[in-house]
């Protein structure tokens, strides 16, 4: 049985750092995935659980990559490592963004704020509707979804006129349209039931 890998000395769960501290720390270490940077507070990685995180988190991507397909210019990105602002180093679920000049940097990290985050949202479910919620709401993020895979739920925020999160409803089918992505629809139901059918088959055209 292999043993944990070791930790840096200053990446330990709740230490104080800025992102640049953050960043050069863990890259000493190749070994480290998922740890994150949120509020200027590290979050090393639970366990992950494959019915509720991994496969949900799976359904997503598909969900993304499916629309995504229809443009060069967009990129679905699985979790990477996202250069947000100087609190705030995190490595979302899911992303779907425009790729534009400069949108990541020589190490391959994106340095662009995504028009849309998604987060599978399990044993960090907190996290997720509270610090990250407010680090992507400061940062400019459009759209971001939070799938409460144990609710069985999912938030939708959007940016509103004030610079605030507001809630998006699905209509009474069940259906959310991205306001930044036409034709990206998400059944709502249908995400809940891991239903992949129905989900791909909200895509418009």
């Amino acid at each position: 049985m292999s043993s944990a890998p070791k930790l840096t000395a200053e990446l330990e769960n709740g230490a104080v750092m800025t992102r640049e501290e953050f960043h050069a720390a863990y890259l000493q270490d190749p070994q480290l995935h998922r740890v994150e940077l949120i509020e200027g507070i590290v979050y090393m990685p639970s366990p992950i659980s494959l019915t509720e995180h991994g496969q949900p988190q799976g359904l997503v991507l598909r969900w993304l990559d499916s629309y995504a397909d229809r443009s060069p210019s967009l990129v679905a990105s699985p979790p990477a490592t996202l250069l947000l602002d100087d609190r705030n180093e995190p490595e979302p679920d899911a992303m779907l963004l425009r790729a534009t000049p400069g949108w990541v940097d020589d190490g391959g990290h994106i340095v662009k704020v995504p028009e849309l985050v998604v987060e599978v949202a399990a044993s960090s479910r907190s996290r997720d509707l509270h610090q990250k919620k407010r680090a992507y709401e400061r940062a400019g993020v459009r759209e971001y979804i939070v799938w409460r895979t144990r609710d069985r739920a999912v938030d939708w925020f959007e940016i509103g006129p004030d610079g605030r999160y507001i809630t998006r409803q699905p209509d009474q089918a069940g259906l959310i349209e991205s306001s930044q992505f036409p034709g990206l629809v998400l059944n709502v139901p249908a995400l809940i039931a891991m239903d992949k059918t129905r989900v791909l088959a909200a895509i418009r055209s």
